[in-house]
């Protein structure tokens, strides 16, 4: 490949992804996030959370006439404390759902993983050590939505790193191989 494409796409690797510490010339070949649908969940339950909250709020209410203003201050005070509640939970959800993901670069594989805001892991391997790529969907929601688990195992150890949730094509899983085999060709 021409060297002066390959700066050029190392250029552009680091503008589009500037917390990856790439090697001179390493540039992003593919980018995996989690799947869209694990986000319309989140903002699915949130979006639940919230109506049933207010719906309980609303019940509490009726009926409560001769409720006091100490007693509807009460009540507001543990209204705004289970929406604020809600309201973290979910942006905890949103972050931890956007610090899963997975590059694949012209010279190594990147997992960055994200199980809490304060449980991060980061594994990179070598194309050369990877020896098999693999996709999984299991159940027919992962069918219609077009989500499952990829897998690539290494040669020697036998660690096997999984992305849950990806979003990826039978013909990007085929790239990746080509990518893989290319590389390991030289």
């Amino acid at each position: 490949m021409d060297k002066s494409l390959d700066k050029i796409r190392h250029e552009r690797s680091k503008r589009d992804f500037p917390g990856l510490k790439l090697e001179d010339g390493e540039y992003v070949e593919f980018a995996f996030f989690r799947a869209r649908i694990s986000l319309a969940l989140i903002l699915g339950g949130i979006s639940l959370a919230l109506i049933f909250i207010l719906l309980i709020f609303l019940f509490s209410l009726m009926g409560q006439a001769r409720l006091d203003d100490m007693g509807r201050n009460f009540i507001f005070i543990i209204l705004v404390a289970l929406i604020v509640t809600a309201f973290v939970i979910g942006m905890i959800s949103i972050m931890i759902y956007r610090g899963n993901r997975l590059f694949i670069t012209n010279r190594h594989v990147i997992q960055l993983k994200m199980a809490s805001p304060a449980s991060t892991s980061t594994n990179i391997i070598e194309l050369s050590k990877v020896e098999d790529a693999s996709f999984r969907q299991e159940g027919i929601w992962q069918k219609i939505f077009r989500y499952g688990t990829l897998r690539l195992a290494t040669v020697g150890d036998e660690t096997t790193y999984t992305f849950k949730y990806a979003d990826i094509s039978p013909e990007t899983l085929e790239a990746i191989s080509k990518l893989i085999s290319d590389y390991k060709e030289g």
